[in-house]
Order: C-alpha cells, then structure tokens, then sequence
C-alpha cells in the first residue's frame, strides 16, 4: 500500500507539474526566467514553511543543512532557470517530451551512484511509457520554431537536475518528512532566486503585469511550487527515484488534456493511444521484481 501511494503521490506532482508548463507559456514572456522561478518558489516556500512549523516536523540540525541547501539549489535555483528558459525556444509539446527523458536519466543516475538496481521491469516501463509522450504529441512536433533545439537541450540539463535532486533527496526526505525537507530546501533555492532576480532588476517587470499573469504567478506559487514538489518529496519517501520519475510521462499527457478543456484543442488518437501506453509504462515499471534492490 505504501508503494502505491507513492507511485499515486507521483502521478499528482506529475500531473500539476504538465499544468505548469503551460502555465508557463502564457507569463514566460512578459518576465524572465530568474523572477519568474523566484516567484514560484518564494511563494511555494512561504506556504509550506508555517506548514511544515504547525505540524511540529522534525528539523535537521546544523549539519545536516549543507546537504539541503545543496540540493535545493539544484532543484530550486538552476532547474527552473533551465526548465523556464527552455520555453522561450521551444514549444510546451517539445518542451514536455524532452522533461520526459528524465525518467531515463533517473534509472541511469541511481545505477551510477547504487542508490538502485537497474531491472529489466524498470527498463521496459520507461521505454514504454517514453514511446507513449511521443505517441501523444507526435502531431505538435512539426511546427516547432527553428531555435527549439536550444530549448530542448536546456530542457534536457533540467531534466538531469531533476534525476539527481530525486535520488539524492530520498535518504533525507525519509529521515525528515517531506513537509521540511520540501520547505527548507525550497526556501534555500528560493532566496538565491529572489537575490538574483532583484540584482537583475527582474522584479520591475511586474508593473505592467495585469489579472492573466498575477493569476499565473498565484497558480505557480501554490499548485506548481508548494504541492507539485511536496507530493514529489512524499513520494520519494514511499518508492524508488525511478518509480518517482516514471511518473513524469504524466506531465505532457496532462498538458494536452487540460489544452482540450480550456483551449477548446481537439483530443486525438495519438493523444488517447499516448496515454494508454503512459499508464502501461508505469504499470510495468511499478511491478515488483527480484532483481531489484533499493538503498536507502
């Protein structure tokens, strides 16, 4: 049941995370990457910090915070620059399918370091849920703009900082919670952002924003901030990284859903099909195995 729970925990995170991007798309231009990403994370650690204090977690000692506030960084400070200035090259469909490589790049990083055994069930889940984000948008491909191989490779760096912070993460958000963990290392990426994006004089972009892009930044802050990477950090703590970011094929599959609803975009074949594959991926590569052997 724990399992599940955290395969279902993914899934959610995944989920608000293909919202996001886009979310994304629609406020990336009127600001930057650094404030925009200074934004969603300010606004995600100052919820989640009273959260984490109401609900007595159990806070590292001093020690303990170097790591911390070294994965946060990772995550909270370099992946959304990367991941926020890849959406100025390329489109959401092309921009979710390279996220998508990330997990790949997770089962390959937890092998490297031996966080986790590489299972053919694992392997075979990935692949197929992989082949099903390209099935989904395979129609959107054609139409990129001619610098979108920028953004894809930028998008491709994020995902790699992703695939670290999960498997580093995991150790440390079962030993605190994923409420404090979430929120301390949130909070140190967060005030980087924050720093840079006033030395940059980013924050001045806001007075031209109107209800679209502050809707858009409250969205960000608290759906793609405090819950995506809460439900994230929870899940790390019931299953393996790879599990976790099998997930994330999720996240283009719900970006196309949420178009078809509020774009009025037509819900294809390769959409259906896409998502059928998706599900059967993570089917597979949730199935347990004997070859497998986690490391805590």
């Amino acid at each position: 049941m724990t399992e599940i729970i955290g395969i279902l925990s993914a899934v959610a995170s995944s989920s608000l995370g293909g919202l996001s991007v886009g979310v994304t798309r629609l406020v990336v231009g009127s600001t930057d990457p650094i404030t925009l990403g200074a934004f969603r994370f300010g606004i995600g650690s100052l919820l989640l910090l009273p959260l984490a204090w109401r609900h007595r977690a159990r806070w590292p000692n001093v020690a303990a915070l170097a790591p911390i506030a070294g994965l946060g960084l990772l995550y909270f400070t370099l992946f959304p620059v990367l991941f926020n200035a890849s959406l100025i090259y390329t489109t959401a469909a092309r921009g979710s399918l390279a996220l998508s490589t990330l997990p790949l790049l997770t089962m390959l990083v937890a092998a490297m370091l031996h966080v986790e055994t590489l299972t053919r069930a694992k392997t075979a889940g990935v692949v197929i849920a992989t082949v099903g984000v390209a099935v989904a948008l395979f129609t959107g491909l054609g139409s990129a703009p001619s610098t979108a191989w920028r953004g894809d490779l930028l998008m491709v760096a994020a995902a790699l900082c992703m695939a670290f912070y999960s498997v580093w993460s995991r150790a440390l958000a079962r030993q605190y919670g994923a409420m404090a963990y979430t929120a301390l290392a949130m909070t140190f990426g967060a005030l980087v952002l924050v720093i840079l994006a006033w030395l940059r004089g980013g924050f001045a972009a806001t007075v031209s924003f109107g209800p679209v892009q502050w809707g858009v930044v409250g969205f960000l802050g608290l759906f793609g901030g405090a819950l995506t990477f809460l439900l994230w950090s929870y899940a790390l703590q019931r299953t393996t990284p790879t599990r976790v970011a099998i997930s994330v094929t999720v996240n283009p599959i719900a970006s196309a859903i949420f178009g078809a609803y509020a774009l009025d975009e037509p819900i294809t074949v390769n959409l259906v099909m896409g998502l059928l594959l998706v599900a059967a991926g993570i089917s597979v590569a949730s199935s347990p195995s004997k070859e497998e052997t986690v490391r805590i």
